[in-house]
Formats: C-alpha cells, structure tokens, sequence
C-alpha cells in the first residue's frame, strides 16, 4: 500500500496526534461524484480495522472495506480560512465532483448503503 504525507499534513498530524493516537481514514458513499475520505483522530481500533500505513510516529488505520481505496493516497494539509483542514486526493482518481471533495476511482467497487461492497 503506497500512501504520501506531505510536509504540512505530517507537521499537523505531529503537533495534533498523542502517544498512543492514530489516523483513522474511511471512505464512505457522498458527494456528486460518489466517494469521499473522512479522517478522524482516535485512540481505540474498531471492530474490522487495521494498521495500513506507518510514517514515523504516524499511524493510519482503515476499516476492511476502505482499504481497498487508500492505494495511491495523497494526504496534505491546509490552513486556508476555506476548504481547509487535511485534504485527499489519490492518483487512482477517475473523476473528481467540481469542489475536489468526492471522488470516484477506476475498477473499483461500488457502495451501497454508505458501505463499500465487494
């Protein structure tokens, strides 16, 4: 699995995350273009999740079902006063909706019910 933190997202996630914390990252069912990424910082695995990717004191953790569409993940970070905060975007990307914040990736699964589907 290949993700890239960039320079900005890695000195937030430094500054924000402590001893013992993770990023969770989803994908879950919205946006005009069908996907999006949701992230959340959380101290506890749920059921079905799993350590996917690991950059220094960085860890990120994903459900089963997400995994599949965090290959090629670019997350980077952004102050700006609008569309700020940590902002994805993946190189698998078939087609984006006009605002950048939903995705849609090539060959890859349907969701149904906001859950991916296999």
């Amino acid at each position: 699995m290949h993700i890239t933190i960039k320079e900005t997202a890695e000195a937030m996630l430094n500054n924000k995350l402590r001893p013992g914390q993770f990023l969770r990252v989803i994908v879950k069912e919205g946006g005009c273009a069908g996907l999006t990424y949701g992230a959340a910082i959380a101290g506890e695995m749920q059921a079905g999740e799993s350590l996917v990717h690991t950059a220094g004191s960085i860890r990120i953790v994903s459900d089963e079902a997400s995994v599949k569409f965090l290959d090629g993940l670019v997350i980077d970070y952004s102050d700006e006063l609008i569309n700020g905060g940590l902002q994805f975007t993946n190189s698998n990307t078939k087609t984006t909706c006009g605002c950048g914040q939903s995705f849609n990736l090539q060959g890859f699964p349907k969701l149904e019910g906001g859950k991916c589907k296999t």
